[in-house]
């Protein structure tokens, strides 16, 4: 069992720091049952005449998700390098161009972004930093560490959003799944983090809010592990294996 701690503060004997983003520095809530969300998205996709009832977009988009995660698991998986289960991440632009392909509409991909920039600005209630997050970066920072970021999310979403919140300034480097068909708490993601910065495990401590793909995830390649339950960490989730526990996080100190 790790160490619990009352106040979310960072250890500073690390030199290198790596964190997960939504439900670690990013708070959000999103909702995609919500059947307005998908109204209004069929009446975007009918400006461009590719018409579709809400009901018939909604599952349209779930059939093409749940079809390109399991046709890109089955390719990773064939990898001999890794014997572990896959987890895909699919690049969402192309679901959305391809609603508009079922419909017989030729879109280019900047129309695709702007489809799925709109669907995630309907299903997102808000968004927001946790308090202490910029503090704790600027610390961080002053100290001289390396600050990395991997996050399992979509680059046409995140990379917005993160420039809206003004901490993409603070990472060395950003790793987000959608680019490398693979996500936490798939090896092979930490992998890629680990050659593409050289970094060395026994220095560097992974920061998240998820047992399995953070914490569990993190210790495959030997990172020391700060686990935060924060409000949107997965029901009953505890990291009792992570070397240090918040367990009822709402905010960073330094």
């Amino acid at each position: 069992m790790g160490v619990k701690t009352k106040k979310a503060a960072l250890p500073k004997d690390y030199e290198t720091y790596v964190f997960d983003l939504y439900g670690t520095l990013v708070d959000i809530r999103t909702d995609e049952g919500d059947m307005n969300v998908w109204e209004k998205l069929a009446l975007f996709y009918g400006y461009y005449q590719a018409h579709y009832t809400a009901k018939e977009i909604k599952s349209c988009y779930e059939e093409l998700v749940k079809g390109k995660e399991t046709n890109l698991k089955s390719t990773l998986e064939q990898d001999p390098k890794y014997t572990h289960e896959a987890s895909p991440e699919i690049e969402i632009t192309e679901v959305f161009q391809e609603l508009f392909l079922k419909k017989g509409v030729e879109a280019d991909e900047s129309l695709a972004i702007h489809a799925g920039q709109f669907f995630r600005i309907l299903t997102t209630e808000y968004v927001r930093l946790y308090e202490g997050t910029v503090d704790m970066l600027e610390d961080l920072k002053t100290r001289g560490k390396k600050i990395y970021l991997l996050s399992n999310a979509q680059r046409i979403f995140t990379a917005y959003e993160m420039h809206v919140l003004d901490i993409a300034k603070y990472f060395d480097g950003i790793l987000i799944s959608s680019d490398f068909k693979t996500k936490k708490p798939d090896k092979r993601f930490f992998d890629i983090l680990l050659e593409k910065y050289s970094m060395k495990p026994e220095t560097t401590l992974f920061v998240g809010n998820d047992s399995r793909t953070d914490i569990g995830g993190a210790k495959t390649v030997d990172f020391a592990t700060y686990y935060v339950k924060s409000n949107i960490s997965p029901q009953g989730d505890m990291a009792e294996n992570a070397d240090y526990i918040v367990d009822d996080f709402e905010k960073w100190s330094i």
